[in-house]
């Protein structure tokens, strides 16, 4: 198993979505790389802790590859746009794919420079080690699920996408 973690805005949506996926098997939803010691959401929320709203994602890459985990990502967000997603805004909805294996850099990073040509502006998506994580409060866990009709910026037809979706490694 491998992990990789995003940050596309709110993480309700963004972990919803990456549950669809075949081949990822865990999903938390968490903040990133911010500046304190296990935050709450609410002190993530006032945008003083550094911390993005991230989704770990878990998945067996004998099913599943991270340049598919990456195009399924950019599916969800808008690359070009700093701090907002949807009607989210704020540095802790920034955009972000945060490793922890050091050979995923550079698959990352030539994605990125791929696909920069298919955008009229320049892609401000953090690509970054990750530097902490800490998993948010069990209420924001799986939370479209508890929550069928909870606010998200997604529109529902993008989760039906990644279930359809077939995974290349």
């Amino acid at each position: 198993m491998k992990e990789i973690y995003f940050a596309g805005g709110c993480f309700w949506g963004t972990e919803h979505f990456f549950k669809q996926v075949e081949g990822v098997k865990e999903t938390e939803t968490g903040f990133a790389n911010g500046n304190t010691v296990n935050p709450t959401y609410k002190e993530v929320y006032t945008d003083k802790t550094g911390f993005a709203e991230t989704v770990k994602v878990v998945y067996d890459e004998n099913i599943v590859g991270l340049r598919f985990l990456l195009e399924m990502f950019f599916h969800a967000i808008d690359p070009t746009i700093l701090n907002r997603q949807g009607h989210d805004e704020g540095t802790r909805y920034r955009t972000g794919v945060y490793f922890v294996d050091e050979s995923d850099e550079n698959i990352i990073r030539d994605y990125f420079a791929e696909v920069q040509k298919f955008y009229d502006k320049p892609i401000v998506t953090e690509i970054s080690k990750l530097k902490n994580y800490y998993p948010a409060e069990e209420y924001h866990q799986d939370y479209l699920d508890k929550n069928p009709d909870g606010y998200c910026h997604l529109p529902l037809e993008l989760f039906e996408f990644a279930k359809k979706a077939k995974a290349r490694k």
